[in-house]
């Protein structure tokens, strides 16, 4: 890297402490033999306490009973939960098996499963049987019916036509579960069916190595279809550790977890910051729900607490927060969405959460690159998203020239080191348009860097809409819109909101002599694609705004829905 004294936007990380060059399973077993009577898990919801010793029990009974179902290192298991126990288990077992876990977003309906399950080819998936208004099982069974005439037996091979690799699926059952699904079997008749002391398990620890692939998580790609970033037990486990040292986590911390597993955020900046320092995890709940939150945050006498913005928001708003004490909280993350300055503060000020940190980064980096520390200056704090992280390289480039630009000017942001992700699952092409032949991924985000490092997210070159944490790529619903039989063209915009940071806006063109309405499209859309990608405005148009050369103008799509809804762009850190 360059001198700073040339004032390049371009830094790079501590070296020390060394990175962590064993697999997930090895490191975990390590930390459970030396703490083995700390708690590690609270399930509040579940009622679930486990020290590190009985965590790690548990975790190579699930690897046993992985091996044991017929499952092969490298092979692909999906899981598609809300948080609970289980979850862990699956991260850890999947982990001492070699396996490698795949997440899918709960949110997902029938056309995204179907796609994500082909498209790394699954041969196990572990479900939640239903949630709210979600039937899963209703969702695997409208995918593979074959499934209705099958027995419930541990012992069924499904073939499926439109799942032709998956051949088990697994449902996590609770004891007041008395029916029986056809073609399924109990999560909880598989873990019986381990066995923790299985000598398989030590042979096999032996032949894993910190390069191997551990985990799949799916991005919206700009081409429509979601693109399955293949990290490896290095990319994750570290980037895990050095997120718990930017919040310097000890075994005496207690971290609430209500961000969801399916993301990096809950899987590598909760699970793994935590179980890389002996710290205690803390499920408040399955899924959001800000009481819940407060509750476990006083009862169980948490130290840290994660969120996106929205829940901080929701949290602080909720008219019982006076009745909860934060006296115990002092760190945790705030990220998934650029953070309101306001918001920050009031964290703060109100939660105790005086030692909160912002987080960035991509699932494709483990997912992050930068972050601020415990005693990062306030106003560096709400105003910037931290340094490089350890072990990291970070640069701003032209995204014309590739030049490393100044400091203080916007350009793309570029990383590069262990933890930039091995590529997207088989798809050569896309992995070469995100990681240069230098190592470096290519972000797509605009930032700058001031004269102290500290980087400042200021834009996306990717058409991408973070809406409340989520990120969701126009395209991917464009592509999902033009399936329907009245409409002939589709372009999807972000627009600022208040309560999620951004909503999406659909402009429709129909076809000639079709008629089209808001229900009509909505219920097009209802379990086909997960709510938060459904657009909350639709416009019905003629044409669309566009140069003189015919490319379209997203953006004067955006400032005449701006001005129309009368939306005030939302100031962020």
């Amino acid at each position: 890297m360059a001198d700073s004294t040339t004032r390049l936007s371009e830094a790079a990380g501590a070296t020390h402490p060394p990175l962590i060059e064993q697999t997930i399973g090895a490191f975990f077993t390590d930390m459970a033999q030396r703490q083995g009577e700390r708690e590690a898990l609270v399930s509040r919801h579940q009622g679930i306490r486990l020290s590190y010793a009985q965590l790690l029990a548990k975790s190579r009974q699930m690897a046993s009973a992985l091996l044991r179902s017929g499952l092969q290192p490298g092979d692909r298991v999906g899981i598609w939960s809300h948080n609970n126990a289980e979850w862990v288990y699956m991260q850890l077992g999947t982990a001492l098996a070699g396996l490698v876990l795949v997440n899918i977003n709960p949110a997902y309906r029938t056309a995204e499963l179907e796609y994500a399950l082909n498209k790394v080819g699954c041969k196990a998936l572990v479900t939640l049987p239903r949630f709210k208004t979600s039937d899963y099982l209703g969702m695997l069974r409208e995918l593979a019916p074959e499934l209705n005439t099958a027995p419930s037996s541990g012992q069924y091979e499904l073939a499926s036509d439109r799942l032709p690799s998956l051949k088990a699926v697994y449902w996590i059952d609770s004891p007041a579960d008395t029916a029986e699904e056809p073609g399924m079997t109990r999560l909880s008749t598989l873990l019986a069916q381990g066995d923790a002391a299985d000598a398989r398990l030590d042979s096999l620890a032996r032949l894993l190595h910190p390069h191997d692939a551990i985990n799949i998580q799916f991005t919206s790609g700009t081409t429509g279809f979601p693109k399955g970033a293949t990290l490896t037990h290095r990319n994750i486990l570290n980037n895990g550790f050095f997120i718990g040292e930017a919040m310097r986590l000890t075994p005496e911390d207690r971290l609430c977890i209500p961000v969801p597993l399916y993301h990096c955020f809950g899987m590598v900046l909760g699970n793994l910051a935590c179980l890389t320092h002996g710290s205690t995890i803390v499920y408040p709940n399955d899924a959001f729900e800000p009481v819940s939150v407060m509750e476990a945050v006083q009862a169980e006498r948490c130290t840290g607490l994660h969120g996106v913005p929205t829940m901080f928001i929701a949290e602080l708003d909720h008219p019982r927060f006076a009745e909860f004490d934060f006296s115990t909280l002092r760190t945790g993350i705030m990220a998934g969405s650029p953070c309101p300055i306001e918001v920050m503060k009031r964290v703060q000020r109100d939660m105790n959460l005086r030692e909160m940190t912002i987080a960035y980064g991509m699932t494709e980096t483990s997912p992050v690159s930068c972050q601020s520390a415990t005693d990062t200056p306030l106003d560096k704090r709400v105003s910037t998203v931290g340094l490089v992280q350890p072990h990291l390289e970070i640069k701003i480039v032209s995204p014309e020239t590739g030049a490393v630009v100044p400091r203080g000017e916007t350009g793309e942001f570029c990383t590069r080191g262990y933890s930039v992700m091995q590529g997207y699952w088989e798809d050569p092409q896309r992995t070469a348009e995100a990681i240069d032949a230098q190592g470096w991924m290519h972000t797509g985000d605009l930032a700058t860097m001031d004269d102290e490092g500290y980087v400042n997210i200021v834009g996306r070159i990717k058409d991408m809409v973070i809406r409340g944490g989520e990120n969701v790529y126009p395209r991917e619903i464009e592509e999902f819109l033009y399936r329907h039989p009245a409409i002939q063209d589709v372009q999807v915009v972000g627009v600022p909101d208040a309560k999620f940071g951004e909503e999406l806006c659909a402009w429709i063109i129909a076809k000639p002599g079709q008629a089209l309405d808001e229900d009509s499209v909505r219920a097009f859309c209802k379990g086909q694609i997960a709510h938060y990608k459904v657009p909350r405005y639709l416009r019905f148009v003629n044409e669309f705004p566009m140069t003189v050369t015919g490319k379209i103008q997203k953006f004067r799509i955006r400032e005449v829905m701006v001005a129309e809804l009368q939306l005030a762009e939302q100031k962020t850190a």
